[in-house]
């Protein structure tokens, strides 16, 4: 500026004066710098993933007639809207994805402590696989949760951990082909004794990510699973959880607290197994009802070009496209993702409406609608 005298600060209006659009481009500039915040960015990321339609909502004792929450709930009913619907399985519903998560996502106070917006576990990671497991238990933290745990065998773990030294990683988990057949049972117990040691502080976990197929593997995640459902922890199973629960649907049957979210191919192994029949997508919705309610009030999300989700009562579906990407991941990070919703719906249920309710009200969100069918 002409006007400035040598060793003199301008002030911001005075610089501002010596351009007409100075002002703006500095208003322009805050906004930029505001909006590339880590605190505004992750929000975003939050709304954006959960834009409607890509978010449903499913809360216990829902009717025919509107959204599966009490009078009491009238917001969440309001945005709730029937889209289609058939004459056996009833009305399919859309929920507003910001009105729910702004319901249920822990306020961010002051005097709370670590581990109160959330605790997951994942269970899964072997030689083969080490990305899925923490694809699911880094997606948990992004989305909100405080901790994440990953319970892995040993070879897993070192890999797991030079990924994210935000992760708790318990290299606990044995192969077959580390364990002779006569240790076979008391290695079991010893797995399953340090896993409870930690099961009570969980509000959720997720079975499945990279756990292979190996049988004494598999044999010991059942065994998780079954003390999870004692100590009333939600379940959520995916990946080679799937390939196990479908082997052994006691593992899940009459428990309210299960989501299972299969892809295509998973979901057509379940439909076989349980309904003893190939999959409709003519009657897709009547089916999935059947599916869960076959297996006892589990609820599933099943993945596609249309998502669609039942816990056996409501249908919801999720008819929203998104990114035509099939890479693998996607699946890990939805199932952690959902971890943490079900875990926060829950805890609001709980807390404030339903305070003897046991049945999970489950929150599935996809950051890629359609992801890995």
């Amino acid at each position: 500026n002409k006007n400035a005298k040598p060793g003199k600060v301008m002030s911001t209006s005075q610089h501002m004066g010596a351009c007409p659009h100075a002002w703006r481009h500095h208003q322009h500039h805050r906004g930029r710098m505001w909006a590339a915040s880590p605190a505004i960015l992750r929000q975003l990321f939050l709304l954006r993933s959960l834009s409607p339609p890509r978010t449903a909502l499913l809360l216990p004792g829902a009717g025919a007639g509107g959204c599966c929450c009490s009078s009491s709930s009238t917001s969440l009913r309001r945005h709730a809207m029937a889209t289609s619907a058939s004459a056996s399985a009833g009305p399919v519903y859309e929920a507003d994805a910001e009105a729910v998560v702004r319901r249920i996502t822990p306020p961010l106070d002051r005097a709370r402590h670590k581990g109160q917006a959330g605790k997951i576990a994942i269970i899964g990671g072997c030689r083969e696989y080490t990305g899925a497991p923490y694809f699911a238990a880094i997606s948990a933290l992004k989305v909100g949760a405080d901790l994440s745990h990953v319970f892995c065998t040993r070879d897993a773990a070192t890999v797991i951990k030079s990924y994210s030294p935000e992760l708790i990683v318990h290299p606990i988990l044995e192969e077959s082909y580390s364990v002779s057949d006569g240790e076979k049972e008391s290695v079991s117990s010893r797995i399953l004794t340090e896993v409870a040691k930690w099961m009570e502080r969980f509000d959720c976990i997720v079975v499945g990510p990279g756990l292979g197929r190996d049988p004494f593997l598999l044999d010991c995640a059942g065994n998780i699973m079954r003390h999870a459902r004692q100590a009333n922890i939600p379940t959520v199973v995916d990946g080679d959880g799937l390939f196990l629960i479908t082997n052994n649907l006691s593992l899940v049957e009459h428990n309210s607290l299960a989501i299972l979210t299969p892809n295509v191919y998973e979901y057509k192994r379940l439909v076989q197994k349980v309904l003893n029949c190939e999959v409709n997508e003519e009657n897709a919705s009547e089916q999935l009802t059947a599916l869960c309610q076959k297996v006892g009030g589990i609820t599933i999300m099943r993945k596609g070009k249309a998502d669609i989700i039942s816990d056996g009562k409501t249908v919801t579906q999720v008819s929203t496209f998104g990114s035509p990407r099939r890479c693998g991941g996607q699946g890990d990070i939805l199932s952690g993702s959902v971890a943490v919703f079900a875990s926060w719906a829950r805890h609001f249920l709980l807390s404030n409406e339903y305070p003897t309710e046991k049945r999970l009200c489950s929150i599935t969100i996809s950051p890629h609608s359609d992801s890995s069918y």
